[in-house]
């Protein structure tokens, strides 16, 4: 089965690039390259032994889409493409609609078109804001606190109503926590251009010099030391999550919401902590106010996806933490 996967040069979409190959399914990748860069594609290719097809593009480009999805006999749709930095959300919100929103509505009216019925989207825990008391389920209210959030959760919206106007369309809306971590092999993980958003990559490049000291926003949340608290999920869990809803999805009509978390809360200084221990020195870090639209602490209630999906995430936070520094350390630029 040939599967369209957009974004799939980024950090996710390339560790499940890995899987769809070793699963014996064919990715068929379309990437701006915005976020990422083209040597991704050697290194699913040294891990799998087999480099997927590739094309250089936008997913607001419906002329490109449709094309594409023809000469592929695509069977069904993986979209990671989007932007995904919550502050720069909140000062540039135009560009996270015309991205998210925009690019994900050009990419449904293509398949659309061209009679694609099976999508599995990238969407995310702050679709639910702040306004519940973690564990979040699926049933927990949505209220995003920034544009990001809003962004995913009116493409989940949108493919809610193009199921009901469609019978025989399956959209799956998988709704990550925090992804962290890297491939065992060393040979892939996260490369942020320019200064990393997340709290891992940010690490990372602290301990092999790249940047002087971690900048942890916000020690004043009402959570035990004071700082945010989160749930951390290794990206080759996340990347089996999709394995398992892209099969699941086959012959199932609808609009499918799943969390894909650990269940588990990890704060920011624990997280320093586990990470300090991974690459065997204390990492220096500096205290700084919030982060305007950062939600104190949430972590997923992810029991849906185990029992429809048989889905849970394995790795630890020492897995978590081996893996990255692994990656960085082999890797200490990211990808050439």
């Amino acid at each position: 089965m040939k599967i369209l996967v957009t974004g799939g040069t980024g950090y996710i979409g390339s560790h499940t690039c890995v899987q769809l190959i070793e699963k014996g399914w064919q990715p068929v990748i379309i990437d701006s390259l915005v976020n990422s860069k083209i040597s991704v594609l050697d290194r699913i290719q040294q891990i799998t032994g087999t480099r997927p097809e590739f094309i250089q593009g936008d997913v607001r480009n419906a002329d490109l889409l449709q094309q594409v999805l023809k000469e592929h006999a695509i069977e069904a749709v993986i979209h990671f493409a989007g932007l995904k930095a919550v502050g720069e959300s909140v000062s540039m919100p135009l560009k996270y609609y015309d991205n998210n929103v925009h690019g994900s509505v050009v990419l449904m009216e293509a398949m659309k078109q061209c009679h694609v019925k099976t999508l599995v989207f990238s969407s995310s825990a702050t679709v639910y804001g702040d306004s519940s008391e973690p564990p979040w389920s699926e049933q927990v209210p949505t209220s995003p606190t920034n544009p990001y959030g809003q962004s995913k959760l009116m493409v989940d919206q949108i493919m809610a109503n193009v199921a009901v106007s469609d019978a025989t369309c399956s959209m799956t809306s998988l709704r990550y926590f925090n992804p962290v971590g890297a491939h065992p092999s060393g040979l892939m993980g996260e490369d942020p251009q320019g200064v990393p958003n997340n709290l891992m990559p940010f690490l990372a490049q602290v301990a092999v010099g790249r940047r002087e000291a971690l900048q942890v926003f916000g020690t004043d949340y009402p959570t035990p030391d004071g700082t945010g608290v989160r749930d951390y999920i290794h990206v080759t869990d996340l990347a089996s999550g999709h394995i398992a809803a892209l099969a699941y999805a086959q012959g199932r009509s609808g609009h499918h919401v799943f969390n894909l978390g650990s269940g588990q809360g990890i704060s920011v200084l624990e997280m320093h902590r586990a990470f300090s221990k991974a690459c065997g020195r204390d990492l220096p870090f500096v205290l700084s106010p919030r982060r305007q639209g950062d939600v104190a602490a949430y972590w997923a209630d992810p029991q849906r996806a185990r029992s429809t999906l048989n889905w849970k995430a394995e790795k630890s936070l020492g897995d978590m933490c081996q893996d990255t520094w692994r990656w960085q350390s082999q890797n200490p630029n990211g990808y050439p």
